[in-house]
């Protein structure tokens, strides 16, 4: 019977003990959602692996959501189950704003360039910390002109002039943006934008176009200029067997950022914060940068790009002033102009 006694006093004590042994291996999970290329998912798991390493007592569970992102991220917050961390732009900042906690305490501005803040702020706070920055540029066919356009009236009559086609323009609105912006209009009120499209001479149409992309067609010697981003350089870099260049656009060109968000609802902000402390850090924000395809929202990090004429079209970039009914106004427009 003192045997039994003894062994139940020495059970209660050491429960404690034990219950604390089991759950100090416990760790703190947190959910996080992106969208992302091979290349870019390659780096994104690679660093979750430095994080977790670093931080032992946090794992991260990663969803990676290629397609349809906003549509399964809608999903996820209407059954009240969204990501502790998710991966945003800057055309869903307002349509998410009344869930998504504020970071403006997370980075030092004086690290980011204005507009890229900026693009990620609504309501007077900060939403998102900017991984990167896209802006558009003029890659140009050397061997078929030499010629910078200064103002969109030069452009114009020079596109018309360059054989087979002057430039090519990409079936998405979103393309027609730096005339909309350079014409002083938005996304409401693209009247001006939309003739000048339409006047425009040298431009292939679907018909002579077929399967290929603007981009191949530029590839193909086929195109004077050809209006893109950063994520088109490291394909043209390795196909384009020509002379060819990067020149500004001549006039204002939209600047769009993609970041990390916090969501309100999240159990684990601490941790979450931990995470994207992590992920906007210069070693961090150096890897996303050596695939070639982003322009690092981080000013240390950017000035390490080759071809810094990217850098250069920043200064001529600025951030579009988004609401919560954008993305509606551009589905509707790029039906109306490309249906």
């Amino acid at each position: 019977m003192l045997i039994k006694k003894v062994f139940v006093i020495l059970v209660i004590f050491a429960a404690p003990f034990i219950f604390s042994s089991c759950t100090s291996n416990s760790k703190e999970e947190i959910s996080f959602t992106s969208w992302g290329s091979a290349t870019e998912l390659g780096i994104i798991k690679k660093s979750i692996e430095n994080f977790e390493s670093e931080n032992p007592g946090i794992k991260i569970n990663f969803e990676h959501i290629p397609q349809n992102y906003f549509q399964k991220l809608h999903l996820l917050f209407a059954s009240n189950n969204p990501p502790d961390v998710l991966f945003i732009n800057n055309f869903y900042i307002p349509v998410y704003e009344k869930y998504l906690e504020p970071v403006d305490n997370l980075i030092n501005s004086n690290e980011y360039y204005a507009e890229s803040l900026k693009s990620m702020s609504y309501g007077g706070h900060l939403l998102a910390v900017p991984r990167d920055i896209s802006i558009l540029v003029l890659y140009r066919n050397k061997e078929l002109t030499n010629q910078t356009p200064k103002d969109l009236d030069e452009y114009k009559h020079m596109v018309g002039l360059i054989k087979p086609f002057g430039t090519g323009v990409e079936r998405d609105v979103y393309f027609l943006f730096p005339y909309m912006m350079t014409l002083g209009e938005d996304i409401y009120n693209m009247d001006k934008t939309i003739a000048y499209y339409q006047n425009l001479r040298g431009v292939p149409q679907p018909a002579e176009v077929g399967s290929l992309t603007m981009a191949q067609m530029f590839i193909d010697r086929k195109l004077g200029f050809y209006l893109s981003g950063r994520w088109m350089y490291p394909k043209i870099k390795e196909k384009a067997g020509f002379s060819w260049d990067i020149i500004l656009f001549p006039g204002t060109v939209p600047l769009d950022s993609s970041g990390w968000a916090i969501s309100k609802k999240s159990k684990h902000k601490e941790a979450a914060k931990k995470f994207i402390h992590y992920m906007q850090s210069e070693k961090s924000i150096e890897n996303f940068a050596s695939c070639g395809l982003i322009i690092p929202a981080r000013i240390d990090v950017s000035k390490k790009i080759d071809n810094k004429m990217f850098l250069e079209a920043i200064k001529h970039a600025a951030a579009l002033k988004v609401d919560k009914n954008y993305t509606k106004a551009m589905s509707e427009r790029n039906r109306e102009l490309f249906n």
